[in-house]
């Protein structure tokens, strides 16, 4: 248990520590429902050190195919920056279980979106005064990933109790194209770029129904750009909510 819990401390520290620089596009926490049959809906919300807010959403309409609605916020003001961001995405795709038990998940999903992103730089001379550049962009968004998943191979004994621990991977691919940026007002050169966002997660089950989860990935842009880059990776601890079919009756 004592070891557990160390690795535990180890990533919260590195979670809260991290830094990065700035980017006009960052990354939300890519949607793994782990569905396994009809009429199951899944629900999480996520945090990350940046305070980069991401919710999903998804409902398994068939025994194979599944639909989502996802997006972040972000609205940060500090002393030498200013930064809001805004993403939503719809999308759908194919899941189906697999294995021995049935308990290993394989999901495709596929879909679009769009956002914004509004960065105000702060510097000040010698002398006190202060001078503001700002950058604002719109950006549309066209995303596919797929996700593995396993199910309840291991678990945690904390507190004379087991805690059920799922583990998964997404490799996501993001196309992400302006379609306006403005600096100080001035229209300026658009850019687009292609990031592959590959992320790893573990799920703590709390009971059947509610998961934490903790999820490390990184951001890596194919093209060379100058706005447009892949500032961000995805850090974040959150809270996934899953009903029906495989987390109501296992």
């Amino acid at each position: 248990m004592k070891r557990y819990i160390l690795s535990f401390g180890s990533i919260l520290f590195a979670l809260f520590s991290l830094s990065g620089c700035v980017s006009t596009y960052m990354p939300n926490v890519p949607n793994t429902p782990m569905f396994t049959e009809k009429g199951e809906l899944s629900a999480g919300g996520h945090v990350t050190p940046k305070g980069n807010i991401s919710f999903n959403t998804a409902y398994a309409i068939t025994d194979h195919f599944a639909a989502m609605l996802n997006g972040s916020m972000l609205n940060s003001e500090r002393s030498k920056r200013d930064f809001r961001h805004n993403l939503l995405e719809i999308g759908g795709g194919y899941f189906t279980t697999f294995g021995p038990d049935q308990n290993r998940i394989l999901e495709v999903y596929g879909g679009i979106g769009g956002g914004s992103s509004d960065r105000t730089k702060k510097e000040e001379d010698s002398k006190g005064v202060m001078t503001y550049t700002r950058y604002e962009a719109n950006f549309s968004k066209y995303f596919v990933q797929v996700n593995f998943s396993s199910k309840r191979k291991k678990s945690l004994h904390l507190f004379n109790r087991d805690f059920p621990l799922n583990y998964g991977t997404a490799l996501r691919t993001s196309y992400i194209n302006m379609n306006k940026y403005l600096v100080n007002g001035e229209v300026e050169a658009e850019e687009d770029n292609i990031f592959f966002e590959p992320i790893f997660y573990t799920r703590l089950a709390l009971n059947p129904a509610v998961q934490l989860q903790y999820t490390s990935g990184a951001n890596f842009g194919l093209k060379n750009r100058e706005t447009l880059t892949a500032g961000y990776s995805v850090f974040s601890l959150g809270v996934v909510v899953n009903v029906g079919g495989f987390a109501r009756n296992k």
